[in-house]
């Protein structure tokens, strides 16, 4: 598959755009506060369009149409969580981060529990980034191969040189404002693609919706059955042996909450310029957020409905599992949409990705700096030496971005990856009860929480063996590993509290917790 010269025209300009914002934004960089913060000057519409921006990588723009065109809506209901949960986080976890001078989520578990949870938590985070940031550039880089037909490493280092460029030199403010510019981009693209396929059906747009409505494209209670083929009801009711309507949207509460203490999130609650600027953010972000999946989910079934009508063999193929269905919207920007537009679809791809890239390695970098070196390794050092190992920090997490998602090419596996992945879930899966039990609780020090996380590790660590064979079906629970971090979390959060309880701590907890909030008001 090739492209037209004009397609080239545009995503070179695409490119150019955002190294003009981070060169522009270079400018500004000359302290720590404005390299990771902005210097907490954004209003709250831009810094909402760039969480958008950063809960989207190519899996938004490739997989979310992918899974659709497969299957139905089914896969959204998770995401109709979000409203609620922004609602807890703009009331309830802003005020912790906008007293005082807390800029990180790992700042918060130092003073609620000690520096040892505090590293912890943040050391995971950074571990998480560099497979996080290996593993999208080398998606985006194989999209961008198969739609371009140029060299895989030649697509990987121009991806993976001009988010490095952009971020490592305009910092905090360029991941902001070319967050803004690529998600008007990435949603421009499914407009696009929408749009297009109903001006190429007879019948238009309404043929298509009512196509997708009698196949139950957009169906949100029902799902593919890969054993038949068929569309058939999903089952309701709580269960933890199988996936349900109702554990669906609970696991979208248990994922939503626990990215609300995600560095990239605290990093822009504490960036906006004003607490009333960080509240309108994560407002704002309730609002769109799930009609912009949900535009992705719908591009899927549109383009069944297409196929429907219009017959293709790649598309027949890809829906009886002879290719994958991550192909399909590569397959129709190259071979349905006209030249020119077609660039401005690949760069809409290539928004998803750098917008989730620029933002981990900034955030990485921060939390490098702040969490990790500044306390532990360099103590007491001047800001512009902070600054000066910030801008490595960035190289060097742009550099092994390049080189893992090399490696995950030339070994033609995930197997690190899934490793990385496992071994976060393990370590990792209970944080969200350790923040719960600090904000809502005066109970638990670190004495309970690291047993905690110890209990936690032993339960998902059993499970993943379980899930694997690896011990003996009489020994093992009938849990979907899909449930691992609810069941986790809930074992995290049950052993803080009742140990806790027993260990009694003795701590200043003011703006700890919400029942120790002082009325000074927010910053």
């Amino acid at each position: 598959m090739n492209l037209h010269i004009l397609d080239y025209l545009v995503i070179a300009a695409y490119f150019a755009t955002t190294i003009g914002i981070g060169i522009y934004c270079s400018r500004k960089n000359t302290d720590t506060e404005e390299y990771f913060l902005g210097g907490r000057s954004f209003p709250g519409w831009a810094i909402a369009l760039s969480l958008v921006g950063t809960t989207m990588s190519s899996v938004t723009f490739i997989g979310h149409p992918a899974d659709t065109f497969k299957t139905t809506m089914i896969r959204l209901v998770p995401g109709l969580a979000m409203p609620l949960v922004v609602i807890v986080s703009a009331y309830l976890f802003l005020p912790f981060f906008r007293k005082g001078t807390i800029s990180s989520a790992y700042e918060y578990l130092k003073l609620r529990y000690s520096a040892s949870v505090s590293c912890y938590a943040a050391t995971l985070f950074f571990l998480l980034q560099l497979i996080r940031v290996a593993s999208i550039l080398f998606l985006i880089s194989l999209v961008i191969q198969s739609v371009t037909g140029l060299d895989y490493v030649l697509c990987m280092i121009v991806a993976g040189g001009v988010t490095a460029l952009y971020t490592g030199a305009g910092g905090f403010g360029a991941v902001i404002w070319t967050d803004v510019f690529q998600t008007i981009v990435l949603i421009s693209g499914a407009f696009i693609i929408v749009a297009i396929a109903a001006y190429s059906t007879e019948g238009g747009f309404l043929s298509l919706l009512e196509t997708a409505q009698a196949g139950h494209k957009l169906s949100f209670s029902a799902d593919l059955n890969t054993d038949t083929g068929a569309i058939e009801p999903l089952a309701k009711g709580f269960s933890l042996s199988e996936r349900t309507m109702t554990m669906l949207f609970i696991i979208g509460i248990v994922q939503f909450l626990t990215n609300q203490f995600d560095q990239t999130n605290v990093q822009r609650w504490c960036s906006a310029k004003s607490a009333k600027e960080a509240r309108k953010a994560i407002l704002i972000l309730g609002i769109i957020a799930v009609p912009i999946w949900y535009s992705f989910k719908f591009v899927g079934a549109i383009l069944w409905a297409f196929f429907q009508k219009m017959p293709d063999p790649i598309a027949t193929e890809i829906l009886n599992g002879t290719r994958k269905a991550e192909e399909i919207i590569p397959y129709y920007i190259v071979e349905y949409i006209p030249a020119g537009i077609a660039g401005v679809l690949i760069s809409g791809a290539l928004a998803a990705a750098m917008s989730s890239l620029s933002s981990s390695i900034n955030s990485a970098s921060m939390v490098w700096v702040n969490d990790i070196y500044q306390p532990y390794i360099a103590k007491q050092q001047s800001d512009q030496h902070y600054l000066r190992v910030g801008f490595i920090a960035a190289g060097v997490i742009s550099l092994f971005m390049i080189i893992g998602a090399y490696w995950f090419y030339v070994a033609d596996n995930k197997t690190f990856n899934d490793i990385g992945l496992i071994l976060i879930s393990v370590f990792g899966g209970g944080l969200l009860a350790v923040y719960l039990v600090g904000i809502f609780s005066r109970l638990a020090d670190a004495r309970a929480i690291w047993i905690a996380i110890a209990g936690n590790a032993a339960f998902t660590g059993y499970l993943l063996l379980s899930t694997r064979g690896i011990i003996p079906v009489d020994y093992t629970l009938k849990i979907d590993i899909y449930y691992a971090a609810l069941c986790g979390n809930t074992i995290t959060l049950l052993l803080a509290l009742v140990i806790g309880y027993f260990l009694r701590p003795k701590q200043d907890l003011k703006n700890l917790t919400v029942w120790d909030q002082d009325d000074k008001p927010l910053v």
